[in-house]
């Protein structure tokens, strides 16, 4: 029967095991807890190898599957309240949204632990036991992080495989399988122990163990070999200016201080360079609450910070009038040249539900965080732009980082461009995730990324995920850079998810190869 332990077992696992089903529960999210510290800002990735096995364990010991839910989705709310934290931070800039914390603190990872406890379901059901029944539980556990992605409108944040990002040689993996390929390794390796210790024991785990760790280790090196000595090439002619002016949420749409705000971005804008002048300045998200498309003096203005024969690229509200005679409004990026004129629009089209709309808004008559008085619209998607000048550029804006494989359109661009404001969550944990899963965007597509924060953090990185230059939270000033050149198409940028579902297919066959296969 699913969840006996043998007799003959001891140590740890069987101690897990015999827990009762609330200490069962906590420990089950403690042991999650512990697995968030494998996030960027912190890093420790060993801990997996702690947290993954005490999931296996503490759930071979329930009798129902309504236990076997609960230990899963204890662990992953463990997991996301600690990784997750700062989203409740975002709700204190305004009083108007203190009634949202609980959701931000208990809710939102309620939601997404779902997706878990049902994953720890269906192992718990799978007939037998040994070494290839913990690597099943990799694959579940994947598939439910892969649903995360989609499900509700797709909340992809702390993939396992993020954990990677200061790591290179093995993020370089990433261009090959993508990040749900490398987070399936990573959670294939941090239950070994549980395929070495405990009643899934077995000398099949040894070969599976083997396995893994062999093909880790040549896709480290292999990552190892990728990395160039030197400094990546870059783009002939183009000197980049990133500007963060560190302006506080709580005072970044106060009307009073607009002027201010703007005069600080010219500062800086025409701060003197220390080599050679920038040909194109890039401002972040919403840098300016002004509508630039429909606002010739708001251009004008722009147009006297251009560089000669360049462009000023900003983060603007924008608005276009509907056929009924309504309005909609969108979170843009702008290009504006010397002229004053627009030389290219994007329209962020993967709106945060609650920031930036209101799900259901027909029926709860409630104002998005970041709206406020209206909702943003959606934008018609991932797109290239060709501004004069520069090579072509897929812009996104803000959280459309998180998305693998959706960060470019139908045409391969030169270059990654996101610009957001991260100045909602302070000096929390949360812009350092959102700046690695931008970093493993330029991994996955073999493209320079270019950053630029309201707050921190910007940066410029190659297609390889090297930061050439950054900016940290709470940082006012600019970045003087010359734009990388981009890499071939990588494999992950040609077959998107195919690699990712060979390997998936490969970890299951040998799961199920080797189930009930124990000394």
């Amino acid at each position: 029967m699913a969840g006996t332990v043998p007799n003959a077992v001891a140590g740890p696992a069987a101690w897990l095991a015999r827990r009762r089903p609330l200490p069962r529960c906590l420990l089950a999210g403690l042991a999650g807890m512990l697995a968030a510290l494998a996030m960027p800002p912190i890093g420790l990735v060993p801990v997996y190898l702690i947290s993954l096995p005490a999931l296996v364990w503490l759930a071979d010991g329930v009798a129902t599957r309504r236990g076997a839910f609960l230990v899963g989705w204890s662990h992953a709310f463990g997991f996301h309240v600690i990784g997750l934290y700062w989203v409740a931070v975002s709700m204190t800039v305004d009083p108007a949204f203190y009634w949202m914390i609980p959701f931000g603190v208990v809710g939102l990872p309620a939601l997404l632990s779902l997706l878990s406890g049902i994953a720890v379901t269906a192992w718990w059901v799978i007939p037998g036991r040994g070494p290839g029944k913990v690597l099943l539980l990799a694959v579940l556990l994947l598939a439910g992080e892969y649903l995360r992605g989609f499900i509700f409108t797709g909340f992809p944040w702390n993939l396992p495989g993020y954990a990677w990002v200061p790591w290179l040689p093995v993020l370089q993996t990433v261009s090959l399988v993508g990040v749900y390929g490398l987070s399936l390794v990573t959670l294939a390796l941090g239950f070994v122990p549980a395929m070495l210790a405990g009643p899934h024991r077995g000398r099949a785990g040894w070969g599976i163990a083997a396995l893994l760790v062999v093909l880790a280790g040549a896709g480290t090196a292999w990552g190892w070999a990728r990395l160039p000595d030197g400094a990546a090439a870059t783009v002939p002619d183009i000197r980049l200016r990133l500007v963060q002016p560190n302006i506080p949420q709580e005072l970044k749409w106060v009307r009073e201080l607009w002027d201010q705000h703007f005069e600080n971005l010219s500062e800086l804008t025409l701060q003197a360079p220390e080599g050679a002048p920038p040909t194109v300045v890039i401002w972040p998200e919403t840098a300016i609450p002004y509508m630039v498309t429909s606002s010739p003096t708001t251009r004008q203005a722009l147009a006297q910070l251009v560089p000669e024969d360049g462009l000023l690229i900003t983060g603007a509200p924008r608005t276009e009038e509907m056929a009924d005679g309504g309005r909609r409004y969108f979170n843009s990026l702008v290009a504006v040249d010397g002229a004053g004129a627009i030389q290219g629009v994007y329209d962020k089209h993967h709106l945060v539900p609650f920031g930036e709309y209101m799900p259901l808004g027909r029926y709860l008559p409630l104002q998005s965080i970041a709206g406020r008085s209206v909702d943003y619209s959606f934008g018609a998607g991932p797109t290239t732009l060709a501004l004069p000048g520069l090579p072509p550029v897929a812009p996104f804006i803000c959280y459309e980082a998180i998305f693998p494989g959706a960060v470019t359109g139908e045409a391969r661009p030169g270059w990654l461009l996101n610009i957001t404001n991260d100045g909602w969550f302070g000096r929390t944990w949360g812009p350092h995730q959102h700046f690695a899963t931008a970093v493993t965007r330029a991994v996955e597509e073999g493209l320079p990324l270019v950053r630029v924060a309201g707050t921190g953090i910007s940066g410029v990185v190659d297609p390889y995920g090297r930061t050439l230059e950054r900016l940290d939270l709470g940082e006012r000033g600019i970045i003087d850079h010359d734009l990388p050149a981009a890499l071939r198409p990588t494999p992950y940028a040609r077959w998107r998810d195919l690699p990712l579902a060979a390997l998936a297919l490969l970890f299951t066959a040998i799961g199920l190869a080797s189930l009930n296969r124990r000394d």
